[in-house]
């Protein structure tokens, strides 16, 4: 049971630290609304993990070749999504900097459960995530989770850490917004966060 523990937890940072054009948005987000609406994309981007951590340990060695097929227009939808949330992430901040829209009024825009499906499917989107939580099973083994209490412990772990890493970029991006109480330094930030997004997202397929 305790490798199991320890097997998620290593697997739920290993996916989540690195920082990619979802955590990079995650960031922004919370940066242009609020703490509670960035902590609902958190969880989103974690649940998606917990996901796929289920699906892996359930039957990674029979959906791994069905990925196969179906990798390339994951990667291009998931492109396709993020470049849409930073062109909407820069027409939002020039619409609130042109005073049209109130930072309060952005929240309302996205609220906390639109923000909680929003990064669901977005990181649903990405077929990495589910290639690496296979790959781990697949390659521990005989040390892979087998019962239904070491899979549901796996499983567990590998959300809590996804999560708590997630809701410290949560974090991070609430703070940012803290300190950039100007309009002109809201724009900014957000203007390149989209930039740095859309980057990323072309980087995905290229």
């Amino acid at each position: 049971m305790t490798a199991a523990l320890v097997a998620g937890l290593l697997a739920g940072y290993g996916i989540a630290l690195p920082v990619g054009a979802v955590a990079t948005y995650l960031v922004s987000l919370t940066a242009r609304t609020s703490l509670r609406t960035g902590a609902f994309a958190a969880l989103g981007v974690a649940s998606a993990d917990g996901l796929y951590a289920l699906a892996a340990t359930l039957g990674g060695t029979a959906l791994a070749p069905l990925l196969v097929s179906v990798t390339i227009p994951l990667l291009w939808t998931s492109a396709a999504a993020l470049l849409a949330l930073a062109v909407r992430g820069v027409l939002t901040a020039v619409r609130q900097y042109r005073g049209a829209t109130s930072a309060s009024r952005a929240v309302r825009e996205l609220g906390p459960v639109r923000a909680y499906l929003s990064l669901l499917g977005i990181t649903l989107l990405n077929p990495v995530t589910i290639v690496y939580f296979t790959a781990l099973v697949l390659g521990s083994g005989a040390g892979a989770p087998s019962g239904a209490a070491e899979r549901a412990v796996f499983v567990l772990a590998a959300f809590a850490a996804s999560a708590s890493w997630q809701l410290l970029l949560a974090g991070g991006g609430a703070l940012l917004g803290r300190l950039l109480t100007g309009r002109r330094g809201r724009l900014l930030t957000a203007v390149g966060s989209s930039a740095l997004i859309a980057g990323l997202a072309v980087a995905m397929v290229t």
